[in-house]
């Protein structure tokens, strides 16, 4: 349920409102916006008395929201999220691109590229230190050592650093870390996702292989549910009839999402193709959609990279896209 307030209504008469709200059992979500505030009220409102509640003279409308998602709902939170890393923006017309190898292999090599995409207008570097791979005879990552290594990227850098964290046991090696993300195949690892939802970290949240929209959501939902409003939703690709690539990218989520959320949306074109020449127009058409940011894979050598070499552009290639998705921005806006 949603309990739009007057404009102008005082903090006083709002603050003995939601202490009412809260004192009938509910948790009450605020948002606050230029023109008006929003209540979004959360727990077992079938015995609230909808009628009542629209009577008060500070309230403007009173609607009930059917959809199970709640605090990633955009009815409960109108205007767009702005999730901020350090000086980084992303979301509310704020546009981010996140760029790396997909996995750190040296200091050399990480250090190198995280210059290199930085150079070519990249906002954060990404890098994996744990990996997960379908083969357990594949490189599994650096681990702790593959942190410490995109920390000292950072320092060298300054740019914000994103890493998959795949077990809350690990949390502590991630204190340092900028942007957690979540893979596709972890999206309902619901217990990783409570956890997540305890700190204040920004959480990138990917979709599941076969998720639907409304399970990226409710992913979305178990981290905010838990404290932490600071969720990226990124559309990786899912898994379809396609013969020829990896995995089909949904662009119309981008749009869906926006309507659906207010969550900031992100595009992955190089784990959804698979393939380095696919990434550039993918990457492209992922803003035309209308993306809040790309998350790209850079390596300096993808002949030879420890892990998913086969999608991987090389920086010259990467700083050639960054002007091209700059110039599609510019175009519709």
């Amino acid at each position: 349920m949603i309990v739009v307030l007057k404009p102008g209504v005082n903090n006083e008469r709002q603050s003995q409102l939601i202490d009412w709200l809260k004192d009938l059992g509910l948790g009450v979500h605020i948002s606050e916006g230029a023109f008006q505030t929003v209540l979004g009220l959360i727990g077992d409102t079938s015995k609230v008395d909808t009628d009542l509640i629209a009577s008060l003279d500070i309230v403007d409308t009173v609607k009930r929201v059917t959809e199970t998602f709640k605090c990633a709902n955009r009815k409960f939170h109108p205007e767009d999220t702005v999730v901020e890393v350090g000086n980084v923006k992303i979301g509310g017309g704020n546009f981010c691109c996140i760029a790396g190898p997909c996995s750190v292999e040296s200091e050399e090599q990480i250090v190198g590229i995280a210059k290199a995409v930085k150079a070519a207008g990249a906002n954060m570097l990404r890098g994996g230190a744990f990996k997960p791979r379908t083969s357990p005879y594949d490189f599994q990552g650096l681990k702790a050592e593959g942190i410490e290594l995109l920390k000292l990227a950072r320092k060298e850098t300054g740019l914000p650093i994103v890493t998959e964290i795949m077990n809350a046991a690990d949390l502590d090696l991630f204190e340092d870390v900028d942007v957690l993300q979540v893979g596709a195949r972890n999206t309902q690892n619901f217990d990783l996702l409570k956890v997540l939802g305890q700190t204040k970290k920004p959480i990138l949240l990917k979709r599941g292989l076969a998720g639907t929209l409304k399970e990226l959501l409710m992913s979305a939902e178990y981290i905010m549910a838990n404290g932490n409003e600071n969720v990226i939703l990124c559309e990786r690709g899912i898994r379809s009839y396609s013969d020829y690539l990896r995995n089909t990218l949904d662009l119309s989520a981008v749009p869906m999402l926006h309507e659906l959320s207010h969550l900031p949306v992100v595009v992955d074109p190089s784990h959804a193709t698979g393939m380095a020449r696919m990434v550039p127009p993918m990457a492209v058409a992922a803003a035309a959609a209308g993306c809040d940011g790309l998350i790209i894979e850079v390596h300096n050598d993808p002949q030879h990279a420890l892990c998913d070499g086969a999608q991987s552009i090389k920086p010259e290639d990467f700083a050639k896209l960054y002007k091209k998705v700059a110039a599609v921005r510019e175009a519709v806006k």
